[in-house]
């Protein structure tokens, strides 16, 4: 089974700063501020959460194929999604633009300034999810059985979780760090239309507070809420009950970023194999324990059999 993965496509260029930022900034003067950060260090990663959940679902061997806009300097990106053979065919390209870039810049105390520039991300709309069902159909590749929006440019949300309810291809709703966008109707209206809903547990609050709901009634709405609580694990409310999923303890905590895209890679697999939802939970909370060892969103590169291991180490069973 394939999963159709709507969402961003991004360069993450990350800088370390060798000193606080505290000590740089001058609280009496912050009406007038004016600094500049020394950044001997500088990498660039490969990023967004499409292109994340896409890297993690395709390590334990499931089949992504990606929608999304990327920017004239796209190439790199292109090039690695070949050699991973993941499917970009559905990914737009839009030479004017840049492809969405996140400039990341840690302290010594591990605070952070981030500036991001959506660049053609905000041209999501313009890639229809008919398009991807007409090819797929066309060259006998298998339809996309399951589908997933991560944030992405507004209207490309919105139109993205329409158009695959109205082609009837169950999806995920992975509003993230998107959610601010959208105000309370909005935003049950796409939970309404969504087969299942994704959050941590900050964006739960706020959805909440943005819906005037509780998240027990929220998920009265979908066939589960996942609600992710970092190092605490997650919890499922699916049928009328909540599955508590357990933490893996990580052998080493590197880096966070792109967890909870690792963790709906690990969604979607339990989804394309037909999983329960204990099981699909346990193998999500896996994929954001093995991701946290290692530096950038897309840097781990177990093997499925390795991946196979962990999870029976963790928790006693095979999946």
């Amino acid at each position: 089974m394939a999963s159709l993965i709507c969402g961003s496509i991004a360069y993450d260029t990350i800088m370390n700063f060798e000193g606080k930022f505290a000590d740089q900034i001058l609280p009496e003067q912050i009406h007038i501020l004016n600094v500049a950060f020394l950044v001997p260090t500088m990498r660039r990663e490969f990023g967004g959460c499409a292109g994340n959940i896409a890297y993690n679902l395709k390590l334990l061997g499931g089949d992504p194929i990606i929608m999304a806009t990327v920017g004239g300097d796209a190439a790199p990106y292109m090039k690695r999604l070949e050699q991973l053979q993941i499917d970009a065919s559905h990914i737009r390209q839009i030479d004017q633009s840049f492809t969405a870039q996140a400039m990341i810049t840690t302290d010594q105390a591990n605070n952070q300034i981030t500036a991001f520039h959506p660049g053609a991300m905000g041209e999501s709309h313009l890639n229809q999810v008919s398009a991807v069902i007409a090819e797929r159909s066309k060259n006998t590749k298998g339809a996309a059985k399951f589908g997933i929006v991560a944030p992405d440019g507004r209207q490309g949300m919105w139109e993205h979780c329409h158009q695959l309810a109205e082609a009837s291809v169950p999806f995920i709703f992975d509003p993230g760090q998107g959610l601010p966008m959208f105000n309370g109707p909005e935003l049950l209206e796409l939970v309404d239309i969504a087969s299942y809903l994704a959050v941590n547990d900050y964006e739960g609050e706020m959805l909440s507070q943005r819906t005037g709901m509780s998240l027990t009634k929220v998920a009265e709405r979908v066939k589960a809420l996942i609600v992710t609580k970092g190092a605490e694990g997650a919890d499922i409310y699916s049928a009328g009950k909540c599955i508590s999923i357990p933490p893996v303890p990580a052998a080493k905590v590197i880096d966070p970023t792109g967890c909870g895209d690792a963790f709906r890679g690990g969604l979607l697999f339990g989804l394309e194999s037909g999983m329960d939802w204990e099981t699909t939970g346990r193998l999500a909370s896996l994929m954001g324990s093995i991701k946290i060892t290692h530096q950038g969103p897309q840097n781990h590169q177990l093997s499925q059999a390795q991946i196979a291991e962990q999870f029976k180490a963790a928790f006693g069973f095979s999946y």
